[in-house]
């Protein structure tokens, strides 16, 4: 919902580290790969109850991640690097709260409603995105990217929000979690409102 509203605010600033970057050989791959390391290096330090720790890393990966994409619009955006993106940005949103899950037995269950809420958003946003690129659309409102993004009401800054307040009060993780799973819900619908609309033979 607000990824729109914030990429001109730090795009500037991205752009210009991620420029320099790539004039000292860092391509957006290698960052990619790196930040998911961190990412899952968090999700692991959760596991193990060092929860600062894995705030951290998680806002580390948030940073690399800006910055792959940074590097990317620097040397020109790649389809493989757009795929290599995606699957990474999955793997660390579901690693975070299995990451809580492994920590407390208590959070076992809410970490697993989240985990699947987060398979049913990113299939619809997947799908949409495949559908909305054999019709030949095109949005620039989240940045030049490898495919078309569709907004919703979840998107990566609501998951990072998310993220952060869990690893703030650990103790509310299950409430933070069964609240933003309605949200992620929320959004498929809203998405397939979109798609019914925009879809129309």
């Amino acid at each position: 919902m607000f990824d729109a509203k914030i990429r001109p605010l730090i795009d500037p600033s991205l752009n210009w580290l991620g420029k320099a970057m790539a004039r000292a050989g860092i391509s957006a791959n290698m960052l990619t790969f790196g930040g998911l390391a961190i990412g899952l290096g968090g999700a692991a330090a959760i596991a193990l109850g060092h929860v600062w720790l894995g705030l951290a890393l998680i806002v580390a990966n948030r940073l690399a991640d800006g910055l792959d994409g940074a590097i990317a619009r620097a040397n020109g955006p790649t389809t493989l690097g757009g795929y290599f993106d995606i699957v990474a940005d999955f793997a660390f949103y579901v690693s975070v709260p299995l990451g809580f899950g492994v920590m407390t037995p208590e959070n076992t269950l809410p970490a697993l409603v989240l985990v699947a809420s987060f398979v049913l958003t990113g299939v619809s946003f997947l799908a949409f995105a495949v559908i909305a690129a054999e019709r030949g659309d095109a949005s620039d409102a989240h940045g030049k990217k490898s495919f078309f993004y569709s907004t919703g009401l979840a998107e990566g800054a609501e998951t990072i929000a998310v993220f952060i307040a869990m690893c703030v009060f650990p103790a509310w993780f299950a409430v933070l979690a069964y609240v933003y799973a309605a949200l992620c819900v929320i959004t498929v619908f809203q998405r397939s409102a979109l798609a019914m609309a925009q879809f129309k033979d």
